[in-house]
């Protein structure tokens, strides 16, 4: 008999209201068709009031966030705040680093995959610590609960991905008031993310060709590869269907992906770049390599029409659902490397926005 998502769900929900929590995640299981793990029980999902809606599902976190230590002085400022653009308010914090003296720094966006918060992707991405040596803020914008309750950026509905309003607009409003609270060099404004957040993050870029002057996305989705969750679930499982061609991405690209990616296929990295590269040249150069741990990659340049690099793609051998050379004390790491935080900030400080572009 052949079961609807839907369908498959609600016995999902039935079964967790009877206390019956294995059979309930069996249940879930059938519904992704044997795809990711939960990545938080089944009895907190339905306190929350859905099962599934409102949620991408990650795959169980390779390492267990550790508390962040607080801040010392010397260490600079990593504070939060909160945010409100139309109708939606989120919560963020902010790094800024020791001994600016009134400088123009760069400014990184970071957005967090599903489950995750800013202290936790902070600490996974050591993140901070990079922006306390070279001299840039970061901002980290959260997704709230009551928004998705895992806590997944809403990059698969439709109206989180426009310009004017949703989740995607409030994040540039946001990115504009601290450019404007700290006085940042808005040539060098960048956005990251991973996972949910890694496909946000294009989408975002996407939208806002104007503010960004490059875009990193580590096992994520290219903008426009899902419009309702039905979509999200088949584009995860093996990339975005035909009839949902990437939204054009204008800024320069550098994308990470494992090619052992059980959550998000690996063939969603190869879309990215094809988004990225629809406008410029077609020329590439591929350099293997191998990080200092023994993870094997494969780099691919892809070249401009004016002959630099439009965009990067590495794809990491043997590698899972993580952040490559991430800390032991965020979730979803890969301490085998390579380090994707370096390698992200060696590109972002490569491609600042011309002036008057």
């Amino acid at each position: 008999m052949n079961h609807t998502l839907q369908d498959l769900m609600r016995d999902a929900a039935r079964l967790t209201q009877a206390g019956r929590l294995s059979e309930a995640t069996a249940a879930i299981q059938r519904a992704l068709g044997g795809g990711p793990r939960l990545a938080m029980p089944v009895a907190t999902l339905a306190a929350a009031g859905e099962v599934l809606e409102g949620c991408v599902f990650e795959s169980a976190p390779q390492r267990t966030a550790g508390k962040p230590a607080p801040a010392k002085a010397d260490d600079g400022e990593f504070r939060a705040g909160s945010y409100t653009h139309s109708s939606l308010t989120r919560q963020y914090k902010l790094y800024v680093p020791p001994e600016r003296a009134g400088q123009a720094l760069p400014l990184v966006v970071m957005l967090h995959g599903c489950t995750q918060n800013p202290d936790d992707f902070a600490a996974g991405t050591d993140m901070n610590n990079r922006a306390r040596e070279q001299g840039f803020c970061v901002l980290y914008p959260a997704q709230g609960q009551e928004a998705n309750p895992s806590r997944c950026w809403n990059w698969f509905k439709h109206s989180h991905q426009t310009r004017e309003r949703g989740e995607a607009a409030l994040i540039a409003a946001l990115t504009r008031a601290v450019m404007q609270e700290q006085g940042t060099d808005p040539q060098r404004v960048f956005i990251a993310g991973l996972s949910a957040g890694g496909a946000m993050a294009g989408l975002v870029a996407a939208a806002h060709p104007e503010l960004f002057a490059a875009v990193g996305v580590h096992s994520g989705l290219a903008p426009g590869a899902a419009r309702t969750l039905p979509e999200a679930m088949a584009a995860m499982k093996g990339g975005a269907a035909p009839g949902h061609a990437p939204v054009s991405l204008s800024i320069p690209l550098i994308v990470f992906h494992g090619d052992q990616d059980s959550t998000v296929h690996p063939l969603n990295g190869e879309q990215l770049i094809a988004a990225a590269t629809v406008q410029g040249g077609t020329a590439s150069r591929i350099e293997p390599g191998q990080s200092a741990q023994g993870r094997r990659h494969t780099r691919t340049l892809h070249m401009g029409t004016d002959g630099s690099v439009a965009a990067e793609h590495w794809l990491l051998h043997g590698a899972g659902h993580a952040w490559a050379g991430g800390q032991a004390t965020g979730s979803y790491t890969d301490p085998k490397g390579p380090d994707a935080t370096r390698e992200m900030l060696r590109f972002f400080f490569e491609h600042p926005r011309q002036a008057g572009h």
